[in-house]
């Protein structure tokens, strides 16, 4: 049997952090795919794609709380499912 499972269409703005307001939960029910500039990213956290703009996770910098902080990447941000 083929199942017709609409998907959300994806928004401008969207976080993975479910403290965000940015965050929807609908969105992350099916798999979605970041490219910055071409090239496939799998460390997005939030992405803007009319300010040209995604966050990933630093490596070693945490917030006074004990989460990563967040770098700012610029560029051509284009989302979808995969």
């Amino acid at each position: 049997m083929s199942e017709n499972i609409s998907k959300p269409d994806l928004p401008d703005h969207l976080a993975g952090n479910p403290r965000s307001p940015h965050y929807i939960a609908a969105c992350f029910e099916h798999p979605i795919g970041i490219r910055l500039n071409g090239k496939e990213r799998n460390d997005v956290e939030e992405y803007c794609i009319s300010e040209g703009w995604v966050k990933i996770a630093s490596p070693t910098a945490k917030d006074r709380w004990g989460h990563p902080m967040l770098i700012k990447l610029k560029g051509e941000v284009e989302a979808y499912y995969k």
